[in-house]
């Protein structure tokens, strides 16, 4: 588990002004292939914070809104801080039509929030970028008493393990700095558990948060081929990645697919699906 929490340390040390920039080569990518949170585990958390219909909810890192949107389909007000301005946009966009929605450019780390305002703060899939020495104190603060803080989580999407094994040639060949930092290692269902569950102590050990609970569901999703590179074009590793190698690294699994028909030439991809919440301390 200290590798799983060097590389969460890694984003947090990422300078804030690298953050606000640093998904904007892939907003579009993102909004359009990263998984949606299941609606299902929405309403389990919403049930199991007890959440009423007038709350008020601080979203920390909204990215494109693909949160937000489930949750203000349930009708809650939403304060939304997100760095990136072209998450912003696309957040806008996206809840265009939900007029409880308010999105606001900028960092959770400078942004200006009223204390004791918000019954939940929600994060999903992004607090791991902010320093956790600020960012539970500072969502802590926000809190009513009794608020809840909301940690959803879409762990990484893999293919079958059978298919991993035949990619795993083609990054050795086309991209073997991604072996180091992202693909060499293949998580599954039992690692992605280990992760959740690692997110959650680390919740606790803020000091700030009491009674954690830790759920998830394990999903499966079809990508065709293009939206399969989409959804790489907006993990992290890929960004880095040169522009000429990444297009030989995608030519090359393309022709795989294609060539061994994977999955009637799309691949289907699993991952678990899931949220920490705890209450904040008295």
């Amino acid at each position: 588990m200290k590798d799983f929490r060097e590389a969460l340390k890694g984003c947090s040390d990422t300078s804030l002004e690298q953050r606000k920039v640093w998904y904007s080569p892939a907003a579009e990518a993102y909004n359009k292939a990263r998984p949606r949170y299941p609606q299902q585990l929405i309403q389990r958390t919403v049930e199991l914070i007890q959440l009423q219909d007038n709350a008020n909810i601080l979203e920390v890192g909204c990215g494109p809104g693909i949160a937000t949107v489930a949750f203000a389909k349930l009708g809650y007000n939403m304060l939304c801080v997100e760095p990136n301005p072209d998450f912003c946009s696309l957040t806008r966009q996206n809840c265009q039509d939900y007029p409880n929605i308010e999105v606001i450019n900028t960092s959770f780390e400078e942004s200006q929030l009223e204390t004791n305002k918000f019954d939940a703060v929600l994060a999903a899939t992004s607090f791991h970028w902010i320093p956790a020495e600020v960012g539970y104190p500072k969502a802590a603060s926000c809190l009513k008493d009794n608020g809840y803080l909301i940690l959803l989580w879409n762990m990484r999407l893999e293919p079958s393990y059978e298919i991993y094994q035949k990619f795993i040639k083609i990054y050795e060949q086309y991209a073997p700095s991604l072996l180091e930092k992202y693909e060499g290692e293949y998580e599954g269902r039992q690692k992605q558990e280990e992760h959740l569950k690692s997110f959650g102590e680390i919740v606790l050990e803020s000091g700030q948060f009491q009674d954690l609970i830790t759920e998830y569901i394990p999903c499966e999703l079809t990508y065709s081929i293009d939206d399969y590179f989409a959804l790489l074009n907006s993990y992290s590793p890929y960004l880095n990645l040169e522009p000429q190698a990444k297009e030989a690294l995608f030519a090359a699994l393309r022709e795989k697919i294609e060539d061994e028909h994977l999955e009637g030439a799309s691949i289907q991809l699993s991952f678990l699906s899931g949220f920490n919440i705890a209450r904040k301390l008295p």
